[in-house]
């Protein structure tokens, strides 16, 4: 299958979600999926189905319908069931145990850089209505130091990217 393929059938779906879940963000993890990916032996097809299915698996009846499309692209049954397994995995919240998985669900948390976390934060919490201090309040208890990366390299990074988070928000916090 190519990327033209799957983007074609995935597209009408991230259409109405927000600048921080569209079909770009898809485009950013699996790019660094791919980068990431050049030290691990993977399979570049199954990363690249996982990576386009990662914003739309958890939609309600969504999986079902995946598996028709790809069943009708002719993959085997094996080969459905380790791209849906690829797309679970890639979640933040996932505990990745596929190479393709694990690129994944890394790229996904060091998506954007150091100063992402906080980004895409504002953004989404600024789209969802919530101010400021509920937004900080949010990154706080809900995203630094809940998340994990599963690949070494990627371990490192990120921690650096959690550290530059917490000092980006005692300094926004101090003059609020």
């Amino acid at each position: 299958m190519t990327v033209e393929e799957i983007e074609a059938y995935v597209a009408p779906n991230y259409a109405a979600k927000d600048e921080m879940h569209n079909l770009a963000h898809i485009r950013r993890v699996y790019a660094l999926a791919e980068e990431i990916g050049g030290h691990h032996p993977h399979d570049t097809e199954l990363l690249m189905l996982g990576a386009y299915l990662h914003g739309i698996i958890y939609d309600e009846g969504r999986e079902d319908d995946i598996r028709r499309f790809l069943q009708n692209a002719h993959l085997t049954p094996e080969r459905i069931e380790q791209a849906i397994q690829i797309a679970w995995e890639s979640q933040k919240e996932g505990v990745p145990d596929m190479i393709e998985g694990r690129l994944l669900h890394d790229a996904h948390l060091l998506e954007g850089g150091k100063t992402f976390i906080i980004v895409k934060s504002l953004v989404t919490g600024t789209a969802r209505g919530q101010t400021l201090a509920a937004t900080i309040r949010y990154i706080e208890e809900r995203v630094l130091g809940q998340f994990a990366c599963s690949l070494p390299e990627a371990q490192r990074l990120y921690a650096e990217k959690e550290r530059c988070a917490r000092e980006f928000l005692a300094d926004l916090k101090r003059h609020l």
